[in-house]
């Protein structure tokens, strides 16, 4: 019998290649381990205070609002453009472009672009930054996981191991064989 539901709070910006590993690794595992995985955009500018990410990260705070569901296609499909392609994802055709590539009609895109100067979203991106800063982040990715009544933050992608011991779970790698066999 699988335990109840833990909840994992992802903080991330699509800016950091580190950030992915994490994204990638918690989407694997978030069933394996039966666990409420939280996608939190964040923008490691108010955190680190340095970053080209805005138009991108209000953008997926916007897809977050307004369709959470393609929340984490989209997350991926940005940092393929920057990572993976050597594409750009500041100005608004490519971030449109990345949307649309995950599945996400040019309409529903253009709409959401419109949004990301709102002070809705603003505020929302602000919001979610400045609670992993309360959480202690230094930068991104962080982990914070809600288990037993306990608050655990964990920095970084290369935590994923010990992310495992605090919940109990065995740690199968990067990619694991559940997940392999479906590939």
């Amino acid at each position: 019998m699988k335990p109840l539901p833990r909840t994992l709070e992802l903080f991330y910006d699509v800016l950091s290649p580190y950030c992915w590993l994490g994204f990638e690794v918690l989407c694997r595992y978030q069933h394996i381990w039966n666990v409420k995985l939280q996608l939190r955009p964040s923008l490691i500018a108010g955190i680190m205070r340095e970053s080209g990410s805005v138009s991108a990260m209000r953008f997926l705070t916007a897809v977050n609002m307004e369709c959470p569901e393609m929340l984490e296609k989209v997350s991926r499909e940005l940092w393929i453009r920057i990572w993976a392609r050597d594409e750009d994802t500041v100005q608004l055709q490519s971030i449109q472009a990345a949307a649309e590539k995950a599945g996400m009609s040019a309409e529903d895109a253009r709409a959401l672009l419109e949004k990301i100067s709102t002070p809705q979203v603003k505020n929302q991106l602000r919001e979610t930054t400045e609670a992993a800063c309360k959480y202690g982040a230094f930068g991104l990715p962080i982990v914070v996981a809600h288990i037993d009544g306990k608050t655990h933050m964990l920095f970084g992608s290369d935590r994923m191991e010990l992310l495992a011991h605090l919940l109990g779970e065995k740690w199968m790698g990067p990619a694991p064989p559940a997940l392999s066999a479906r590939l």
